[in-house]
């Protein structure tokens, strides 16, 4: 039974290990550079278009982030109104992060669009 449980067990790291590896992920700096100098092959496009997929999502979730605290600050009393004074300034920062980020995730989003054609090629 303890065998029957090993094998099973080990071929369930197995699966689950080569589901990981086609999963998007992003890249390191180093794997990036590295893929961007020799991609050729399909699986090398798909690969960078993962990359900049999962950067995409990242940069949307800051951008959310950016868009709560904008938010959160609005809310805040005044510098009169609190013991703590608040820069004026601070939800437009954010508004201004929000924006930067969004539009690097379109781009994001338009790099493994090219990157899919690519792959097709």
């Amino acid at each position: 039974m303890k065998r029957l449980l090993t094998v099973l067990f080990g071929l369930l790291l197995l699966a689950t290990g080569g589901l990981a590896v086609d999963r998007p992920r992003e890249l390191s700096k180093k794997e990036l550079k590295e893929l961007l100098a020799k991609a050729m092959t399909p699986q090398d496009h798909l690969r960078l278009a993962g990359h900049f997929e999962a950067k995409a999502k990242k940069y949307e979730a800051e951008a959310s982030e950016h868009v709560d605290m904008a938010r959160m600050y609005r809310v805040q009393p005044t510098a009169s109104e609190s013991k703590r004074p608040m820069s004026p300034d601070t939800a437009a920062h954010c508004d201004y992060v929000a924006e930067s980020l969004t539009k690097a995730a379109k781009e994001s989003r338009a790099m493994a669009a090219a990157h899919q054609e690519m792959a097709k090629k």
